[in-house]
């Protein structure tokens, strides 16, 4: 199936009363993992891979195209509607690299960026971004990060409302992320959201919001997150743990290297852990209620 832009899959779940999922993949293995998820929920989807992680110069010498081409090609072999996006990049090259390559979608990482640089550059990417038909994402108010032990908020701060609407006016981007009590990497724990001010922001900015940290949200809050505004949620940390974990099961098996490592058989490491972030992925559209919703 084409790729379908993203604000029109956001509309549509914002219409709807859903969020759609961006479950970050970082390879074939956990990129097949969603699109099996979508396809047994036939559940609409944000395919893609993230920056934030990766390294630079990996990215830069042939990774994005690389990305790119997976990406892509998932989308195609897809029979409901996805949006295929190229997260959190470095720079404002990567970005533009990104949607020349195949992403519908794109989204500069500019949380170390002063704010005015960071309006720059969002404003730039989302006009010469529209041009060629794809969609950007902006971030305003930046996350705290869990360290595995505690919440470092040393550098983070919450997302204002007047703010919010003036940024979507002057960057003109189509979805904006937002900081409103989520936390980047948590686990174990459930983030403290602040929905009066979550509503507040969604209704300032007029665009979709999107919430970060996904795998810290609890099932209990989605339904006042979505009706706040929300119609995107990002999710990696939790599906890499989902991932991780059954690999290593999967390793300690008496088995030929041959099979374990890049057979795509059942006994295949990558193969168990993409079964579990499969199961997840699913898991997780259920509670976004994106389920089931591919043919509204």
């Amino acid at each position: 199936m084409p790729t379908v832009p993203l604000p029109n899959l956001l509309a549509a779940a914002r219409e709807g009363g859903y969020a759609v999922g961006y479950f970050e993949a970082w390879d074939s293995y956990s990129l097949e993992a969603v699109v099996e998820a979508a396809e047994a929920e036939r559940s609409p989807v944000v395919l893609g891979f993230g920056c934030a992680m990766v390294d630079g110069a990996w990215l830069d010498g042939g990774g994005i195209e690389f990305l790119a081409g997976m990406a892509t090609h998932a989308a195609e072999r897809t029979t409901v509607p996805v949006s295929v996006l190229f997260n959190e990049t470095h720079t404002l090259e990567q970005a533009q690299r990104g949607v020349e390559a195949g992403f519908s979608a794109a989204m500069v990482d500019t949380c170390e960026m002063p704010e005015s640089e960071a309006r720059r550059v969002v404003a730039e990417l989302t006009r010469w971004a529209h041009q060629r038909g794809a969609a950007v994402e902006g971030e305003l108010g930046h996350l705290p990060n869990f360290t595995g032990t505690t919440v470092d908020t040393s550098g983070s701060h919450l997302t204002e409302p007047d703010e919010a609407g003036e940024f979507v006016r002057a960057t003109g981007v189509d979805c904006l992320a937002v900081s409103v009590g989520n936390v980047h990497l948590l686990e174990g724990n459930e983030a403290s959201l602040q929905l009066d001010r979550l509503g507040a922001v969604g209704q300032a900015a007029g665009v979709p919001l999107v919430l970060h940290g996904g795998t810290g949200l609890s099932a209990g809050a989605l339904p006042a997150v979505i009706a706040g505004g929300v119609a995107k949620i990002n999710v990696g940390t939790g599906l890499k743990r989902a991932f991780l974990q059954a690999m290593r099961e999967a390793l300690c098996r008496d088995a030929s290297p041959h099979d374990l490592l890049g057979s795509h058989k059942p006994v295949d490491a990558a193969v168990a852990g993409k079964i579990k972030m499969r199961d997840e992925v699913q898991r997780l559209m259920h509670l976004y209620g994106s389920a089931g919703r591919a043919g509204s």
